[in-house]
């Protein structure tokens, strides 16, 4: 529990300082890029900053582009989302579902930059907001997708230890590694 304490704080503290210079590197563009958004950041961090806002926020950026085709749009969408995890304190927020939505879609982000850091997000989300089973599918779809079946399926299995609910999603997702299907939920299960 030290280690992976140490790790968060690690990388907490790595984004603190990322998050800096991007907003020094933001504040001196802000007049030349209308897609900066820094005044609706900056209006959900001084009024509510709670999870909801982030996310509805999060979720209109993000149909502004396609991250998987546009390295821009990949990387100011990592960056807002890296604003929003620190900005709301995992103590507060652990039973939230759009805070866990949001540790996930980073976590999902960050796999199209670094599967390593991604990974890293993945165990976060997994640490904080345990009790969502879509935290636990999200992340053993990312190592599905690594090729380790038995890291999928040992995610899978804790899930249902440590009682995530639906418990059902996290049935249908063992089913279907069982069935060796690529995808653990279809989008209609999702």
């Amino acid at each position: 529990i030290t280690s992976i304490m140490n790790r968060v704080r690690n990388l907490k503290n790595k984004y603190r300082n990322e998050e800096n210079i991007t907003d020094e590197f933001n504040y001196t563009k802000i007049s030349a890029d209308t897609t900066d958004n820094s005044g609706t950041v900056n209006q959900i961090m001084m009024t509510t900053n709670n999870p909801e806002d982030w996310l509805c926020f999060l979720l209109k950026l993000e149909k502004k582009g396609v991250p998987q085709m546009d390295v821009s749009v990949l990387n100011r969408l990592i960056g807002r989302y890296s604003q929003a995890v620190t900005a709301l304190p995992a103590e507060k927020y652990s039973q939230d579902e759009s805070y866990a939505r949001i540790l996930v879609r980073f976590a999902e982000l960050k796999a199209l930059q670094d599967p390593e850091e991604a990974r890293d997000q993945f165990h976060l989300a997994r640490l904080n907001c345990k009790k969502f089973a879509f935290v636990h599918v999200a992340f053993a779809q990312f190592e599905l997708s690594q090729e380790n079946e038995k890291k999928c399926k040992q995610i899978l299995q804790k899930a249902v230890e440590c009682s995530a609910v639906p418990l059902e999603l996290l049935e249908t997702a063992l089913q279907n590694l069982h069935l060796k299907k690529k995808q653990l939920l279809s989008d209609e299960e999702k």
